[in-house]
């Protein structure tokens, strides 16, 4: 039995082994793929390097105990399903737009932004004792946290130039909808002042939803 995290940092190195697998296989023929893989293997490559910049992270996320099954689906969906769009990107020999170029790049960079920032505050937060968190990053939206990473896996279905990349951020919002649901329900019934916050914020994109 391992921890979730570890299940997922498995398959975060299993994506980066895919995309310089499909630079070795392929090559890089033009803008498409070198933007892609410098912003797929940047972000795996963060999320590991995180956990020992923030060691907190260790403590307070994904520490429910899988067996080799979960760790199977983690490699699955995450290492492999997740690296969907990069297959796309690296066998798409349309010349990548300007247009597709300056919305992927604002949408990494900032959804990058914001999910860390979002998960700094709320791991500082737990770290000092504190409660509810409303404030800083996470005083407009409730799920900020899963904003950002929305915004990151849309700016790869971009640079990916396929319809069918979308799958994998429209998988990742049924999930998120899901924990949504089951964490609005929780924080209720944890948090006193749940409900106040929740009249003047919403769940995941700012002033719509």
């Amino acid at each position: 039995m391992v921890s979730q995290l570890t299940a997922i940092n498995i398959a975060k190195m299993i994506t980066i082994a895919i995309v310089i697998g499909l630079i070795a296989l392929v090559g890089i023929s033009d803008q498409r793929q070198i933007l892609y893989a410098c912003m797929h293997i940047s972000y795996c490559v963060w999320w590991l390097v995180e956990q020992r910049i923030y060691p907190e992270r260790r403590t307070f996320l994904f520490q429910e105990k899988v067996g080799p099954v979960g760790v199977i689906s983690a490699i699955m969906i995450i290492g492999v399903f997740y690296s969907l769009p990069a297959f796309l990107a690296f066998f798409n020999s349309d010349p990548l737009t300007i247009v597709a170029t300056a919305t992927a790049i604002p949408l990494f960079y900032f959804g990058s932004l914001i999910n860390t920032s979002a998960d700094v505050q709320k791991m500082t937060a737990k770290t000092l004792g504190l409660d509810l968190v409303n404030n800083g990053i996470w005083s407009q939206v409730r799920h900020v946290n899963y904003s950002g990473d929305l915004m990151r896996y849309l700016s790869f279905a971009v640079i990916a130039g396929s319809v069918w990349a979308y799958l994998v951020p429209l998988a990742i919002t049924a999930l998120y909808l899901q924990r949504i649901g089951d964490k609005e329900k929780s924080m209720n019934e944890k948090y006193s002042g749940f409900a106040a916050y929740r009249q003047h914020t919403t769940r995941l994109i700012p002033w719509i939803w």
